[in-house]
């Protein structure tokens, strides 16, 4: 059975740039067969933003990932918006 595609659009703050989030986010996303990017954003204030598609379920463990981040990392807030997928990507890249 294929599950729809959705889009999950998400902004982590607190320490997340330079303890290697975006990487794990990449592995995280790989390994559940989705595809999108994660990049370091610094306006208006320091964050990492990831967008990823993929079927509903995955986006939702996904998000699980992104709300405790590798070891070094200290997640304060995860910003999100669900929405359905453009179909853009293709892989999942670091920004």
């Amino acid at each position: 059975m294929n599950l729809p595609r959705q889009r999950l659009e998400a902004k982590i703050y607190g320490r997340v740039q330079g303890v290697g989030f975006r990487v794990f986010v990449r592995d995280k996303a790989l390994a559940l067969g989705l595809s999108g990017y994660a990049k370091n954003k610094f306006f208006p204030q320091r964050h990492v933003e990831v967008v990823a598609e993929g079927p509903k379920p995955a986006l939702q463990t996904l998000l699980r990932f992104l709300e405790e981040g590798p070891s070094l990392a200290r997640v304060q807030r995860v910003d999100v918006q669900w929405g359905p997928a453009a179909g853009e990507f293709s892989g999942f890249r670091v920004g």
